[in-house]
């Protein structure tokens, strides 16, 4: 028996070598060349598996598949997957929980550093020529001692407070659960109210879901009662950010810089702008996308997939969608 997966999102040659070379025997693998809608969905259409990271799964496109077993996420984020349809089409929908959270975490403690250091700034210069030794002095800042504000606690989150501790920093955290003594013991962490954290922070990093409730939690109104001269990260959504209140924030002062792996809109426009700004460091939401990584994401969905077609239940943890009325196909 021969199941089809469409792997809907554009991978480098060599990742899709990796995803092949980790599938279960009997699993025919397709890989979307664009993003173009008409060829996502000749793809999807008599899918038995959906694999999905950025590519959009929208009503349209659930309701044009015909024997979808399960929509397997990427990563984490959700917010590109329409969940409410595809609770109402009986498809379930999981994602790969955990697997990204050490790299992503990497990567927003690279992007504290970085905006710092203003390290593409000095790059960009010294390749131009200019010896920026004496001024450099005048604009960067060391992360010990400093006070890191985590805008949720999950797993990524966790793990930045892990590596934080060897840079002598102060972890403050708010989520709306707050975590066990245990956590806060062994990661150093203190929970603190919203407000608390946006005014002692000098990093705030943000790592939090995009929904109704953290959509624009970064605006205008947030900004101005957070610390003078702090600095913003975020390897979360970029619909937690209200761009333009960032960008007039960092224009006149009130804040020293960011961090950005995310946008609202993806790519965002060359004209966007944030990215004329040297405080501003921006990577194209890659804080998961490592090679070392691809394997152990790669098995953990096929994993999902296998049980699936085996009629056991997912891991709970994995879960983001299961009809009650869900019948084993």
């Amino acid at each position: 028996m021969s199941y089809t997966v469409a792997c809907l999102d554009v991978f480098a040659p060599s990742v899709c070598g990796v995803i092949e070379a980790s599938a279960p025997a009997g699993f025919k693998l397709v890989f979307a060349r664009t993003y173009e809608r008409d060829e996502q969905l000749a793809l999807a259409r008599d899918a038995d598996f959906l694999l999905v990271g950025t590519a959009p799964v929208n009503a349209d496109m659930i309701g044009a598949l015909s024997r979808c077993r399960l929509i397997q996420k990427w990563g984490m984020g959700l917010d590109r997957i329409d969940l409410e349809a595809a609770r109402k089409s009986g498809i379930p929908v999981a994602f790969t929980y955990g697997d990204n959270a050490g790299p992503v975490a990497e990567h927003a403690v690279m992007l504290m550093l970085a905006v710092n250091r203003r390290l593409p700034y000095a790059d960009r210069k010294l390749r131009e020529g200019v010896w920026l030794k004496t001024e450099m002095r005048g604009i960067c800042y060391q992360l010990a001692g400093k006070t890191v504000g985590l805008i949720g606690f999950g797993n990524i989150a966790r793990m930045v407070a892990q590596f934080l501790k060897g840079f002598a920093a102060e972890v403050i955290y708010y989520d709306i659960r707050r975590a066990d003594r245990v956590a806060e013991k062994s990661l150093n962490a203190t929970y603190v109210s919203l407000d608390e954290l946006l005014a002692r922070s000098d990093i705030v990093s943000l790592h939090t879901p995009l929904n109704a409730a953290t959509k624009d939690l970064v605006r205008a109104e947030t900004i101005a009662r957070m610390k003078d001269g702090a600095i913003i990260i975020n390897t979360a959504r970029g619909g937690v950010i209200h761009e333009p209140s960032l960008y007039e924030a960092l224009v006149s002062g009130k804040l020293r810089g960011a961090g950005l792996d995310t946008f609202v809109g993806e790519p965002p426009s060359r004209d966007n702008p944030l990215l004329s700004l040297d405080q501003v460091v921006v990577t194209p939401h890659s804080g998961g996308g490592v090679f070392d990584n691809v394997e152990t994401v790669a098995r953990h969905a096929f994993s999902n997939m296998e049980l699936r077609l085996a009629g056991d239940p997912l891991p709970a943890a994995d879960l983001a969608v299961w009809p009650e009325t869900l019948a084993v196909r």
